[in-house]
C-alpha cells in the first residue's frame, strides 16, 4: 500500500495496484472439503499491463469510455464442458515474511523462524512451503499486488500459454526470440478478441489454465495483500501475463461461510462481506478491475454447486463419488460479483406454461437482456416465511441490482447509495408491476412504503453517528485512487455499518424526489436512457446528475444543479431539507389514514374496563395489508403502555406469529417492550430462526433491564452464535457482555 494511504481501524484497504496492470480473466480450479471446510486448489490470472489503457490516477471521461468500450455483452451460449485438472494435496506449513522463492527438493527451515510464527498470526495469510529466504533482491523489478486475505498461498508460478497447441495463431510477430515476450503477447491477443469470438477465447483460456509452469515466482503476504515478483521484470508489461497461484481458504476465512441448512445437512456460500471475496481467492477489488471469469469447481456427488454465471450447469461425474462442476461469465464484471453456493439443494423448476404464453414472453425479453450478467441471488429464509409479500419486494429489490450495482457498478464503493438507493426505488415499480395493480393502487402502496420508510430513516439519523449519515463522504476526492490504483473505503471495516439502511433510505429519498419533481414519465424515460448509455461502466454521482440535468427540459430542472443536490442530500449528515420540507407539507394517504382509525380502536380496548361490555359496543377490525401491519404495530410501540388483554386479542386478530418477518419482528418488540411473558417463544424463535433482522432485538431485551429478557437473550445467542456470520455475532457480544 503507498505511504500515505493510512486506513484506520474502520476503513477498509483496496491494495491491488490496478493503474499498473489489470486482470482481465480468471480460471479457477477448486475442490471443496467439508470435512476441513476449506477450498483448495488454483486460480490462474490473465493481465493486461499499463501499455494498453495507460495509469488511472485519475478517473477521467476518457477513461470511463475506455472501459465501457471493454465491457461486452454477449448471448448465453449452450454449456461447454471443459474438464479440470485433478490437484495434488499440499502441507501448509509457514514460510518466511520476506520475498521467498521456492525451489524443488529444498529444505524447509521455516519452522525454525521463531518470528515468522507471530507475523503469520497477524496477517492471516501463510506463505508457501519449501520457501528460503532469498534476501534483499533490491526495488527494480515491478511488483504485482493482490488484494488478498485470510487465505494461504502455496506457489505462485508463470504459466507457458505457448506450449497451448494451436495457441501460434496469437503471436503477431513471429520473429520474437524472448520467450517472455511471446507468452505476454499471446495474453494480449487472447484477452482482446472480440466478442462474437467467446466460445473460442473461453476455450483456450481453459487450455491455458493448464498449460504446465515454467518458472516459481517471488511472493510476499501481508495483512491486505500478496505481492508477486519475478527477477528482472522491472515493469508491468515485462511481467508476465499468466500466473497460476496454488492457495487454501481458511475455515474462518471472511468471505466464505460454513453452516448447515434448515435440515441439518453441511453447506456453504460466500456472503458480501466487507472484505468482498478476497478471502475466497487473491483478487484485484477496486471496482475498476473489472473481468471476465470462468471456474471448475469439485464437491462429493451428493452436492450441487452453484455459480454466478451466465448458463444453468451441469455436473460431470468423477472418480470415488465427486463431481465437476463448470460455470462462466463472458461480461466483464468486478470480482466482487462472483460467488458461489455448495449444499443439497434442490432445484424447484417453475410450473409449465402453454406454448402462446412462453412465445409472447420469449417476444418480450431481447437475449442481451435475459442473457448477460450472474443469476444467482441469496434469499435469506426469513424472506420465505408468512405470505409472499416480503418475499416480493426483496426478490424485485434483488432483481433491480442486476440493473444498478451490476450492469451499472459505483466507481467509488462509498457511494453505495447509487447501488442501493436506486434498488430500493424500483423495488417498489417492479413489486407494483409483479401484482399487476391498478396505477391509483400502486400509488397509494407506494406512498404508504414512503411513509414506512420515512419513519426508518427518522430513526437511524437519531441513532447512527452523524460521519456514517453521509452519501457521499469523500465529497471533492470521490473516486480518488492513488498512483498505483489503490485505495480505501471509509468505514468500510465498521461493524455498525452492515446493518445500517441510511444510504438506501437517503438514496431511496433522493430519487422519489426527483421524479416527482420531474414527472414520473420523464424520470422514467430518462432513467432507460441513462441504462442504456451506461451498460457495462462505473459511475460516480455527477455522472448521473448530469446528464439527468442535461436531459430534462429547462422548466422541469426547477433551479435544480448537481451542486445544490450535493449540498442538500450527498454530502450532508441528517434529514435532507427538501425531504424535511416535503414530509411536513405531505397529506397521509388513504392506507395510512386507515392505519391510523385502527390505532385508535386499539387504545380504545387497551383503556377500556376488564369488565365485559354489551355486545354492541365490541370494536370490529379491519383487514390490513402487510405494510400496514408494520405501521400499526409501530403506532402501537409508541403507546406507553398495553395490557396483557390487549397484546392477547391483537396477537389473535392478526395471526401474527404466522406474518412475515417485517411484521413479526415489531410483535416482537411490543412483546419485549410490555413484558408479554406468554409471548416469550415468539421471540426465542424470531431470535433463532430470523438472525439478520433479530440483532436489534438483542439490544432491546437488554436495555430493558429485565432479569429474565436478559438471560433469554444469552441462552438464545448461546445457541445460535455458532451459526451467525462473525459481524454480527462481534455486535451481538458487544451488547450482551
Amino acid at each position: 500500500m503507498d505511504r500515505k494511504l493510512d486506513p484506520s481501524r474502520d476503513d477498509l484497504p483496496l491494495m491491488a495496484n490496478t493503474s499498473h496492470i489489470l486482470v482481465k480473466h480468471y480460471a479457477l480450479d477448486l475442490d471443496v472439503d467439508f470435512e476441513s471446510q476449506i477450498m483448495e486448489g488454483t486460480i490462474v490470472l490473465f493481465f493486461e499491463s499499463e501499455n494498453r489503457f495507460g495509469k488511472r490516477s485519475s478517473c477521467t471521461e476518457e477513461t470511463c469510455q475506455s472501459e465501457a468500450i471493454e465491457a461486452r455483452t454477449v448471448r448465453t451460449p449452450e454449456p461447454c464442458h471443459i474438464p479440470g485438472t485433478s490437484t495434488r494435496t499440499f502441507s501448509s506449513k509457514p514460510g518466511y515474511s520476506d520475498f521467498v522463492i521456492c525451489g524443488k527438493g529444498e529444505k524447509d527451515t521455516s519452522g525454525k523462524d521463531g518470528n515468522h510464527d507471530n507475523w503469520e498470526q497477524a496477517s492471516g495469510i501463510s506463505s508457501s512451503k519449501y520457501c528460503c529466504d532469498t534476501g534483499n533482491h533490491g526495488s527494480e523489478d515491478f511488483v504485482l499486488v493482490l488484494d488478498c486475505c485470510d487465505l494461504s498461498v502455496l506457489k505462485v508460478e508463470e504459466v507457458d500459454v505457448a506450449a497451448v497447441p494451436g495457441i501460434e495463431k496469437f503471436t503477431r510477430s513471429p520473429k520474437l526470440t524472448v520467450v517472455s515476450e511471446l507468452r505476454n503477447q499471446i495474453v494480449r491477443e487472447l484477452v482482446t478478441l472480440p466478442a462474437d469470438r467467446w466460445r473460442e477465447q473461453l476455450d483456450y483460456f481453459a487450455c491455458c489454465s493448464q498449460a504446465p509452469g515454467c518458472g516459481e515466482l517471488l511472493f510476499d503476504t501481508d495483512t491486505w495483500s500478496l505481492q508477486i515478483r519475478k527477477r528482472g521484470a522491472q515493469t508491468a508489461t515485462d511481467f508476465p501475463h499468466a500466473i497460476r497461484i496454488r492457495y487454501r481458504t481458511n475455515p474462518q476465512g471472511r468471505s466464505v461461510t460454513w453452516t448447515s441448512d434448515q435440515s441439518g445437512r453441511p453447506c456453504v456460500y460466500t456472503m458480501g462481506s466487507p472484505i468482498n471475496n478476497r478471502a475466497l481467492f487473491p483478487c484485484q477489488e477496486p471496482p475498476v478491475a473489472m473481468s471476465t471469469w470462468q471456474a471448475t469447481v469439485r464437491a462429493a456427488a451428493s452436492f450441487v454447486v452453484l455459480m454466478s454465471g451466465e448458463h444453468s450447469a451441469k455436473p460431470t461425474q468423477l472418480q470415488e463419488g465427486r463431481s465437476s462442476w463448470h460455470y462462466y461469465v463472458t461480461m466483464p464484471m468486478p470480482a466482487s460479483t462472483f460467488t458461489i453456493a455448495v449444499g443439497s439443494w434442490i432445484e424447484m423448476k417453475p410450473e409449465t406454461c402453454s406454448s402462446n404464453d412462453l412465445a409472447a414472453e420469449r417476444r418480450s425479453v431481447s437475449p442481451s437482456d435475459a442473457d448477460s450478467g450472474p443469476h444467482i441471488i441469496f434469499l435469506s429464509q426469513s424472506t420465505l416465511i408468512g405470505r409472499s409479500h416480503l418475499c416480493g419486494t426483496r426478490l424485485c429489490h434483488e432483481i433491480a441490482h442486476a440493473w444498478f450495482g451490476l450492469a451499472i457498478g459505483a466507481r467509488d464503493w462509498t457511494e453505495e447509495w447509487l447501488s442501493e438507493g436506486f434498488a430500493t426505488h424500483l423495488e417498489d415499480v417492479f413489486w407494483a408491476k409483479a401484482q399487476q395493480l391498478a396505477p391509483h393502487e400502486a400509488q397509494e402502496q407506494q406512498e404508504l412504503r414512503a411513509c414506512l420508510r420515512w419513519r426508518r430513516l427518522q430513526d437511524e439519523v437519531r441513532s447512527s453517528p452523524q460521519e456514517m449519515q453521509v452519501l457521499r463522504p469523500n465529497k471533492e476526492k470521490t473516486g480518488y485512487v492513488s498512483d498505483s490504483g489503490s485505495s480505501v473505503v471509509k468505514h468500510g471495516l465498521n461493524p455498525e455499518k452492515v446493518f445500517m439502511q441510511v444510504h438506501y433510505l437517503k438514496g431511496y429519498f433522493l430519487l422519489r424526489f426527483l421524479a416527482r419533481r420531474l414527472g414520473d414519465d420523464t424520470y422514467f424515460s430518462f432513467l432507460r436512457k441513462f441504462v442504456h448509455t451506461f451498460h457495462g461502466q462505473l459511475i460516480l454521482s455527477q455522472d448521473f446528475l448530469q446528464m439527468l440535468l442535461e436531459n430534462i427540459p429547462e422548466e422541469k430542472r426547477l433551479e435544480l444543479s448537481v451542486e445544490s443536490i450535493f449540498q442538500d442530500w450527498l454530502e450532508s449528515s441528517g434529514i435532507p431539507q427538501p425531504l424535511q420540507t416535503e414530509r411536513q407539507a405531505g397529506a397521509e394517504c388513504g392506507l395510512a389514514r386507515q392505519v391510523g382509525v385502527e390505532v385508535e380502536k386499539w387504545n380504545r380496548v387497551s383503556r377500556r374496563p376488564r369488565k365485559r361490555k354489551r355486545r354492541g359496543t365490541e370494536e370490529v377490525f379491519e383487514k390490513l395489508l402487510p405494510d400496514q401491519l408494520v405501521l400499526l404495530l409501530e403506532h402501537l410501540l409508541e403507546q406507553k403502555t398495553l395490557n396483557p388483554r390487549t397484546l392477547q386479542r391483537l396477537e389473535r386478530t392478526y395471526h401474527l406469529p404466522q406474518q412475515d418477518a417485517e411484521v413479526r419482528h415489531r410483535w416482537c418488540e411490543l412483546i419485549v417492550k410490555h413484558k408479554y411473558t406468554k409471548a416469550y417463544k415468539n421471540v426465542e424463535r424470531f431470535l433463532q430462526e430470523d438472525q439478520a433482522m433479530g440483532i436489534y432485538l438483542y439490544g432491546e431485551l437488554m436495555l430493558s433491564e429485565d432479569s429474565r429478557q436478559q438471560r433469554l437473550a444469552r441462552r438464545c445467542f448461546e445457541l445460535t452464535k455458532g451459526q451467525m456470520d462473525a459481524c454480527s455475532a462481534q455486535v451481538v457480544a458487544e451488547m450482551l457482555f
